[in-house]
């Protein structure tokens, strides 16, 4: 607006005054910038040339300290050589005279610059050669287990006056680096003073810049923006909304293609995570399938062993026989055990906690130990942690030791010595160790040994999931694992579990899950097993009938409702779940519908019913396999459920 009042010649000139006082303003912040650049530059590199002594002044005494003390552990160690000719306190002594020789030439190379401290580190490394080789006749002399003259030499290298001179060295060293790096820190602090100075004036040129450059900017474009202003607001205008209306489009386009792209991959990716879960899933199953087939045929092998030694010890010898019997019926029991505890991995079923006597229970399990891992492996029990209990699940316990000498015996490859160990880690805990000496493991194999379903075994003998149900367990009941392992040697798993602290829960734990079944029932019932398998189905009535109830036996789901009408009712239907005609709770709903009284119990071994099928209704289930006692506490809770109404 004002400029159209002016002379034109008078405004030319004005601009160009200003263009020529804004070049030359610049040229002359451009050499002063460099110039302070240049100061700058030069002050880092001295204070960084200055962080660089110190540095190297703090680990010439590092290191002078680190010479003195291996020297001191190796002297040590000697001497516990020489008396007690271990040879461990041998291989100690190498080892930390070794280190005290790394740190001397680690420390030669750090004063190379320095002639006075180079002249001290070799006269040290001499002294300490000389040192080394009378301390290596007595090492000599006890590796040959000549006491009294590794004793002597020791000694006499003791008293030796290069002892005192190597001290006096090491002082003179440390107290000349001490000097130096006061000297350096000096120089460090002076040269800081100077790279803040010269931050500061490079600081203050940039403000002074800045507020020039945005003076002469500012005074040079306002009047070119207020010439060319009123006549680009018009075009600006038309031009901003074509240009607004052309982006929208644009914009609106990519972001239907985008939509597009992204509907497509989230639905290629949910497919192949769908396929991914898959295959994990029937990864796992094959490889459960490997390990739990083997436990299953160290349990069947105790059932059959002891059946068929109770078979021929039953006619003349029964106390023989009573003895193996009561082994089949522990390996049938673990067999089922086993069931739960895969129920356990599957299903995250709890574990049920009870104060257990660690030795007592170790011991008692260390026959099946033994039969596990074969006649060429050495069990040794090592129980120093007698009247010492944790509450943990028995049951689980057992398993994690299992998979620990199962692990054990395939690392010695079937020859060897197995180690079982107990002991008091501290007031609080109690450690169970299982030492073997196999392969050991790497460091690599060690960093993943806990993550499931990893192995090293070939395809179908293992699963991958020992150590981890072993970490698992030891979480879960409020401790730890610890492991080590030296290739070669062996390895050493030490599972850490909490004390228990009183005996207040031991009564209401012992004799929860035992109830003999001997005595006789309160009154005989009249009960209706249904069961499709033929073997199953006569040992289910022979124990209906052992615990003093009369049983009808019923092959046929389909046939169940016959015989209901011809006996006039039952007190009980004891039913299978699964069965291929008719299910268990199929059939109870058809008899519920004439017979609503009757009382029913489900008996399962199926992995996935006993809780997850609403159809089993308020019934009660007996899981199989089973014992006279849980079959007898099954059958009187679901008679005494139904007593009212009958």
């Amino acid at each position: 607006m004002f400029e159209r009042d002016l002379d034109p010649e008078t405004e030319n000139r004005r601009e160009r005054i200003r263009f020529w006082l804004t070049i030359g303003v610049a040229t002359i912040l451009t050499g002063v910038v460099a110039a302070l650049l240049l100061l700058l530059a030069r002050a880092n590199d001295n204070y960084e040339r200055s962080l660089g002594w110190q540095t190297q002044s703090l680990e010439v005494i590092a290191q002078t300290r680190s010479v003195d003390a291996a020297l001191g552990r190796a002297e040590a160690a000697l001497g516990r050589f020489a008396v007690g000719l271990q040879k461990e306190d041998g291989r100690v002594y190498e080892q930390q005279w070794g280190r005290a020789r790394q740190f001397l030439a680690q420390l030669r190379r750090n004063v190379r610059d320095n002639p006075e401290q180079t002249a001290l580190v070799e006269q040290l490394a001499k002294e300490i050669e000389s040192r080394g080789a009378r301390l290596g006749d007595a090492a000599l002399s006890a590796n040959y287990n000549q006491t009294v003259a590794a004793i002597s030499k020791y000694h006499a290298a003791g008293h030796d006056q290069g002892l005192t001179r190597i001290d006096r060295m090491l002082n003179s060293i440390i107290t000349n680096e001490r000097a130096l790096l006061s000297q350096r820190n000096r120089i460090a602090a002076a040269d800081r003073a100077s790279l803040n100075r010269a931050m500061w004036l490079f600081s203050l040129l940039g403000a002074v810049a800045a507020i020039l450059a945005i003076g002469a900017t500012f005074s040079l474009i306002r009047a070119e923006a207020e010439r060319r202003l009123a006549r680009r607001e018009q075009f600006a205008e038309s031009e901003r909304a074509m240009q607004l209306e052309a982006a929208v489009e644009e914009r609106t386009v990519e972001l239907e293609q985008a939509n597009r792209a992204l509907r497509s991959e989230m639905g290629e990716r949910e497919a192949a995570e769908a396929r991914l879960r898959q295959a994990q899933k029937m990864e796992a199953v094959g490889q459960l399938t490997g390990g739990i087939a083997h436990d299953f045929n160290n349990m069947l092998a105790v059932v059959v062993g002891g059946l068929e030694l109770a078979g021929r010890w039953l006619p003349g010898q029964p106390d023989k026989a009573q003895r193996h019997l009561a082994n089949a019926l522990d390996g049938a029991n673990r067999a089922a055990d086993l069931t739960r505890r895969l129920l356990t991995f599957a299903r995250a079923e709890p574990a049920r906690p009870e104060r257990t006597a660690i030795d007592d229970c170790v011991a008692g399990f260390a026959p099946l130990i033994e039969r596990t891992i074969g006649d060429r492996i050495a069990l040794t029990l090592e129980l120093d942690a007698a009247g010492l209990a944790s509450r943990l699940d028995r049951q689980q316990f057992e398993n994690a030791l299992l998979n620990l000498a199962v692990n054990a015996r395939d690392a010695m490859d079937g020859h060897g010595a197995l180690t079982i160990r107990t002991r008091r880690q501290d007031p609080d805990a109690l450690a169970v160790e299982v030492i073997d000496t196999g392969c050991g493991m790497s460091p690599e194999v060690l960093e993943r040994v806990f993550d499931p379903f990893y192995t090293t075994k070939p395809v179908g003998q293992g699963t991958g999931l020992g150590m981890s149900q072993v970490f698992a367990f030891c979480r879960q009941s409020g401790g730890e694992v610890q492991l080590s392992s030296v290739e070669g040697e062996g390895t050493r798993v030490a599972m850490l579990l909490p004390l228990a602290r009183s005996a207040d829960d031991m009564a209401s734990d012992d004799g929860a899950d035992e109830v003999s079944p001997t005595t006789a029932a309160s009154h005989a019932l009249e009960i209706l097993v249904v069961e499709d398998d033929p073997r199953v189905l006569t040992a289910t009535v022979d124990a209906v009938i052992e615990l003093g109830h009369k049983a009808v036996a019923c092959g046929n789901p389909l046939d169940a409702e016959g015989l209901v009408e011809r006996q006039g009712g039952f007190d009980l239907v004891l039913s299978d779940v699964l069965m291929p005609e008719l299910t268990g709770p199929e059939l109870v709903e058809r008899l519920k519908q004439r017979w609503p009284d009757m009382a029913v119990l489900f008996v399962t071994g199926y992995a996935g019913d006993a809780s997850e099928i609403a159809s089993f209704g308020d019934h009660d289930v007996l899981r199989k396999p089973f014992t006279l006692a849980a079959l007898d506490q099954a059958i009187q809770r679901s008679a005494d459920a139904h007593a009212p109404a009958a």
